[in-house]
């Protein structure tokens, strides 16, 4: 908010010096509003054999199932925003492993980090932004109602490596799997 007696700062479209792209400019100062992908970390947790999986509360996607991911927070490393997700979405308590995939998704400029993790202990439960909480055998993963192409993704990803700990990271696959 302004300082009494300072203006609204006013906006054009311009390419700024020493950019190549057009951006959002102050008129006044030359500040520039630049407008950066939004970070979204998650996880595919595991509990033993089954998969945890969270049936969405919220819009997009409400009552569909996805993964325990949500934006990464400011001050706060991808790993733990992960694991924050899991206990805000499951109330669940994991453990990070390593990194399984990045994926991209310039359409809602969205970058996301998936984790493979394991549950420390099979006591979950829905929070606020969860219809219901499950642990699933991957045989029975309600595919037709997973909320997002990258939940599959994830998965498919995840079932891949489950057994191997010397894999790069995954990206979008070529085929859309």
């Amino acid at each position: 908010m302004p300082k009494t007696g300072q203006h609204e700062p006013e906006f054009i479209r311009t390419v700024p010096s020493g950019d190549s792209m057009e951006r959002d400019v102050c008129a006044t100062c030359g500040f520039v509003d630049y407008k950066n992908p939004k970070i979204v970390v998650g996880s595919v947790v595991a509990w033993g054999e089954k998969i945890l999986l969270c049936k969405r509360a919220i819009e997009p996607r409400i009552g569909y199932w996805t993964l325990p991911a949500g934006y990464l927070e400011l001050n706060e490393t991808a790993e733990q925003g992960a694991a924050r997700e899991a206990q805000e979405e499951a109330l669940a308590d994991i453990e990070i492993e390593r990194l399984l995939a990045v994926y991209s998704i310039p359409r809602i400029s969205q970058v996301q980090l998936m984790f493979r993790a394991r549950l420390k202990s099979a006591e979950i439960g829905a929070g606020p932004e969860s219809q219901e909480v499950r642990l699933y055998d991957w045989d029975d993963i309600p595919w037709p109602d997973l909320a997002f192409p990258s939940v599959g993704w994830a998965l498919r990803h995840y079932r891949e490596t489950k057994d191997r700990s010397d894999f790069p990271p995954f990206s979008n696959p070529v085929d859309g799997l």
